[in-house]
């Protein structure tokens, strides 16, 4: 499994693998709702950008993670940020997440397709499974991820400590490569539904 950052297109959003050059967008997009940075590894919002920020410029220099921004394509803005995370060429998994969406598109055809896009780079690339790793307390992640079709696993008690000082259960949730096909054309269908109404 090769994963390499590049440019992911779809109908309502483009990820642009992040650059030096999207800090400030990235900021504008994600500077905000304090009461979800709360449940967060690292704190993206106020004075926790910067640690945010060089966290994110780290993991990336080191090829550990694939950092995104989320771009609507309808006005050209910023909405957010997602990453391909743990990627583990020989096991050929990956983690989606560090998904953070301004509040503005959290219902509509963003996340979706954000993940839609996200999910065929991975199993493209010879990726047999791929997970996500929720704060056990972050519901409506929960329930996005379920919608996607993915199979809940379990818990991982006390697995991550927040920047709060949260000692958080994390709930793993996978889409395997036989369950792709279906994953697949259930987002389709989504998104299909999403370009009707628009």
């Amino acid at each position: 499994m090769i994963l390499k950052p590049k440019l992911l297109k779809g109908r309502h959003v483009r990820l642009e693998p992040v650059t030096p050059e999207h800090r400030d967008e990235l900021r504008a997009a994600v500077d905000c709702d304090p009461e979800s940075w709360e449940i967060m590894s690292v704190n993206g919002c106020g004075e926790g950008f910067g640690d945010w920020w060089g966290a994110l410029q780290g993991e990336t220099e080191r090829g550990e993670r694939i950092g995104y921004v989320i771009r609507r394509i309808s006005d050209k803005r910023v909405v957010g940020t997602t990453s391909l995370r743990n990627i583990r060429k020989l096991d050929r998994g990956v983690e989606i997440g560090s998904t953070f969406l301004h509040p503005d598109v959290r219902s509509g055809p963003v996340n979706p397709e954000s993940k839609r896009l996200l999910l065929a780079q991975a199993f493209d690339a010879g990726a047999i499974r791929v997970e996500f790793l929720i704060d056990e307390r972050n519901a409506r992640s929960q329930a996005a991820v379920m919608k996607l079709g993915a199979d809940r696993e379990g818990s991982l008690r006390n697995h991550r400590v927040t920047w709060t000082g949260h000692v958080r259960d994390t709930v793993v949730l996978s889409i395997c490569d036989f369950d792709w096909p279906a994953v697949r054309d259930r987002l389709d269908f989504r998104l299909r539904e999403y370009a009707e109404v628009a």
